[in-house]
């Protein structure tokens, strides 16, 4: 077989290798997005979110034992980055109206964590595999940056308001008071308390469907 030849059928078998790894991955993208959970139907309401998806209210117990924030104060904090959904960005900005251009940040998953934060996180508290599609994660990163925040900061883990003022701006942002002038981060953040201490008040009545519910736990000892 001569070398034009067999570089030819190289050149084949490499561009097929290609094609059926960017299929794999394609296929392995599109599975993970159909298996991340819907967002609930009534986000109005903390006893409703949990009774669709359980397992995201021991996510939120772990991350407000390890860290200190509460549960309805992250799950406030989730419901106003991405309304619950899983895989959401920051819509592309348009050029000349309708041509699509780049995003304006790097914001991805519930908690809409930037690149730079989030790979903070991953070395300090998460881990490599920390995926800011899965809500364990999420609630966890929403915990550790709270904590910093209060320690930073000195605001308390009871104050959801100015947790997400400084959630948005960067603590140092915070800080130096740069949300002073932006009236919608301030409406936004009025709005976070208002859901926390909303969704507080309901998770006082049905938290108890969620405790002890697995065969494994054992009550009184899984109940804080």
């Amino acid at each position: 077989m001569g070398k034009a030849y067999q570089g030819e059928w190289r050149t084949i078998a490499l561009n097929g290798l290609r094609a059926g790894l960017l299929l794999a991955l394609a296929t392995i993208t599109a599975g993970c997005a159909m298996l991340a959970p819907s967002p609930p139907q009534d986000q109005s309401n903390i006893c409703e979110i949990f009774r669709e998806q359980p397992r995201w209210y021991d996510y939120a117990r772990d991350s407000e034992q390890e860290w200190g924030t509460p549960i309805a104060t992250q799950m406030s904090f989730i419901q106003q980055e991405s309304s619950f959904r899983s895989h959401v960005r920051p819509d592309r900005e348009r050029v000349l109206g309708f041509i699509p251009w780049s995003r304006p940040s790097s914001a991805y998953g519930y908690a809409q964590a930037q690149d730079p934060v989030w790979g903070e996180y991953q070395e300090q508290a998460g881990s490599r595999f920390a995926r800011r599609t899965h809500m364990k994660h999420a609630t966890d990163f929403i915990g550790w940056y709270n904590a910093r925040t209060q320690r930073m900061t000195g605001v308390a883990l009871n104050n959801p308001e100015h947790l997400y003022l400084a959630y948005h701006e960067g603590q140092g942002g915070y800080s130096r008071g740069s949300y002073q002038n932006k009236p919608q981060v301030r409406s936004a953040a009025q709005q976070v308390a208002q859901r926390a201490s909303r969704y507080e008040s309901q998770l006082s009545s049905c938290e108890s469907e969620f405790q002890c519910r697995r065969f494994y736990q054992i009550w009184p000892f899984c109940r804080q």
